[in-house]
């Protein structure tokens, strides 16, 4: 009772049943020192869909994530709240609504129940996936930016990646060849007068690769994390030992997260320039803010700013949560991770981005709709029609926060991807 501690919102119920599904498999590694009933009791919990109310601020990200983890055990002995079916109630009622009695701790359950990474992995693990979705989704919008700024396909050449053997930059470029495949728009200015194209343009595989890699990387970490007995102490049942040491420590977690956040960050920081020269006649050679009628009309003036202060945010919350340490326990914890701040800033990072990337999808198929009557790439096509058909055109102004929210839904539920994937082949 004296560990939750926990203040601010309640973490999103994904999160939680993720930090639950992975508190189980920890504790069902055996190392842990706790009966079969009180591991019993929380996944019939987890099952019936009941969502502990656990706050999202109280984490050091050392001796595990004690605070959270505490205010997700008290739900077992009937105290604390629960989400149940959309409503918020007492511990003590959502156990009768689940037919489970209170639970009597043995000795050294406390413990075990609130000791360990759970949260900040059930966190990093959620971010990793959403990352991995937005950097196929970062290639597809560079790609259409690419079409209408009549950038040229040279940059994807495989000769130039083989040369400098990163496996990202590789797969990036690959990526993006396979979207503008067949592009009647960059056949149509192969011999023209540009010598090269912008950076954000031609660098795009070896930005978004670096990206790529570093995500690769997270995941391994975040995996290894996730198959893990992060307990103390941990106990060994073949030799009846228990040892005290310091696998609750999130270092491993908030190294990575933290890594992960400015990863993420430079995919929003490149697609923001793309937008800028989108929207600006005198790089695009097309209406300003790309809608008609200037005169009367903003087009996508503020969405620029919009992906411009989601930027500026991101370069803010990239501060690295790990390289900070408050000695806690009377000093005996005199170094600490950080880790679930890592975790919550890195998953704030990921959202912002991915609303950068719908901004910039939004501004390429409208240049589309000015630019002309050529053919696209197979990839860069198949995403057009998927945006048309749940957002139109933008003839006048109209409030853009809506578009924006629709787009960010077309990412996040892989509905673009998917069919650019069926047209052109599974991304890397």
């Amino acid at each position: 009772m004296s560990h939750s501690a926990g203040v601010g919102k309640p973490l999103d119920e994904e999160i939680v049943r993720a930090v639950m599904a992975l508190r189980i498999k920890d504790l069902a590694r055996g190392h842990s020192g706790i009966r079969l009933e009180t591991v019993q009791h929380l996944v019939t919990l987890l099952n019936r869909g009941v969502c502990p109310v656990m706050p999202e601020k109280g984490s050091v990200g050392a001796s595990g994530d004690l605070a959270p983890l505490a205010h997700l055990a008290l739900v077992l002995l009937g105290l604390g709240e629960a989400f149940f079916k959309g409503q918020r109630m007492s511990g003590e009622q959502v156990l009768r609504i689940c037919g489970l009695k209170p639970l009597k701790l043995g000795s050294g359950e406390g413990l075990a129940l609130v000791n360990g990474t759970q949260v900040m992995t059930a966190i990093g693990a959620l971010a990793i996936f959403d990352a991995i979705r937005l950097c196929k989704m970062t290639d597809i919008a560079a790609a259409m930016s690419l079409e209408v700024l009549m950038g040229s396909r040279t940059e994807f050449d495989k000769r130039i990646h083989h040369i400098r053997p990163h496996a990202g930059q590789a797969a990036v470029a690959a990526n993006m060849e396979r979207i503008i495949q067949n592009s009647e728009i960059i056949t149509s200015h192969k011999d023209c007068s540009r010598i090269q194209d912008a950076y954000t343009l031609r660098c795009s595989p070896q930005v978004h690769g670096a990206t790529k890699d570093a995500v690769n990387y997270c995941r391994t970490v975040i995996e290894t994390e996730m198959n893990s007995s992060t307990n103390n102490p941990l106990i060994f049942s073949e030799s009846r030992e228990f040892l005290l040491g310091g696998n609750f420590h999130g270092q491993p977690v908030a190294l990575a997260l933290d890594f992960l956040s400015m990863a993420a960050a430079e995919l929003a920081n490149i697609s923001e320039r793309r937008i800028e020269r989108l929207v600006n006649p005198k790089l695009s050679g097309l209406p300003a803010f790309l809608v008609s009628d200037g005169g009367l009309n903003s087009g996508f003036m503020i969405a620029q700013y919009t992906a411009a202060a989601l930027v500026s945010e991101n370069k803010v919350l990239c501060h690295p949560a790990v390289v900070d340490s408050i000695p806690t326990s009377a000093n005996k914890e005199d170094h600490v991770s950080m880790g679930t701040i890592s975790a919550r800033q890195c998953r704030e990072v990921i959202e912002n981005t991915e609303n950068v990337i719908a901004i910039e999808l939004l501004c390429a198929a409208q240049a589309l709709d000015l630019f002309t009557n050529l053919k696209p790439g197979e990839g860069t096509l198949e995403a057009y029609h998927v945006i048309r058909k749940a957002i139109s055109h933008l003839e006048k102004d109209r409030i853009l926060s809506k578009d924006i929210a629709a787009m960010k839904e077309l990412i996040r539920n892989s509905t673009i991807l998917r069919a650019v994937e069926k047209k052109v082949g599974e991304l890397n």
